[in-house]
């Protein structure tokens, strides 16, 4: 199994009240989670989302990934330590594994989204039961229109990873694109497909728009994470 990748995604909610606290103490504590963050990334992939103004229950996704799931752990047992995270709840958690598709001759990727494009459009999948009763080859005749409407769209690239076993969900299905309306049409397209007759549940439907931790961070208040004196600004801000 050394040839796969652990995949947390990881929800934050920030309690309303943070942000009427004084703004050196909101600082303090977005540079204490931010620390946290970049440690974690010096050698292992952390990506950072923001969800201000496309979801209600959703502030700050990051995905964090490695192929020691203790790494993983350890980096949350951090992050829970910074003053931030003392404010947030966490109303939704993934964690998923890299795999190689039983419909496709590629390997399993060491790493998913990996892209620059805008957006990340996220959800957990389960499928029905009966799915799993199709013959291996009625399930490829199956997935094969699906994946054939997929490359309609090149611009918009898959990532899938694989739970069972692991969390409630049995995948965590990602896609990344400049434009949103594309996505939409792609979506569009797939409702009437055969596959989607087998989908038990698909939701929550994140629109997630891809930052910098430090950005991600300064969309929660409005407010640069300063300390003394100086302005935390990440690589690629």
């Amino acid at each position: 199994m050394n040839d796969r990748t652990f995949a947390k995604f990881s929800f934050f909610k920030v309690d309303p009240a943070w942000r009427r606290n004084p703004a050196d103490l909101r600082a303090a504590d977005k540079q204490e989670f931010l620390a946290a963050c970049e440690d974690f990334g010096i050698d292992r992939s952390l990506r950072a989302y923001s969800t201000i103004g496309t979801r209600g229950d959703v502030d700050l996704v990051l995905l964090s990934q490695s192929a020691n799931l203790e790494d993983i752990h350890t980096f949350h047992v951090v992050l829970g330590q910074s003053g931030l995270a003392k404010w947030c709840e966490t109303p939704y958690s993934f964690l998923s594994m890299t795999k190689k598709s039983p419909y496709s001759e590629e390997k399993a990727r060491p790493e998913i989204c990996v892209s620059d494009r805008k957006y990340l459009f996220l959800y957990p999948m389960v499928k029905q039961r009966r799915w799993y009763g199709l013959e291996p080859a009625e399930r490829g005749r199956i997935m094969k229109s699906h994946i054939e409407i997929g490359r309609r769209y090149p611009e918009i690239t898959i990532n899938t990873t694989y739970s069972y076993g692991i969390d409630d969900q049995e995948f965590v299905v990602c896609f990344e694109g400049d434009d949103p309306g594309e996505f939409l049409e792609l979506v569009s397209d797939l409702r009437p497909t055969e596959s989607s007759e087998y989908t038990e549940r698909e939701t929550p439907m994140l629109t997630c728009v891809s930052t910098s931790v430090s950005r991600a961070l300064d969309a929660l208040d409005g407010a640069p994470t300063v300390v003394g004196g100086r302005v935390s600004v990440s690589p690629g801000a």
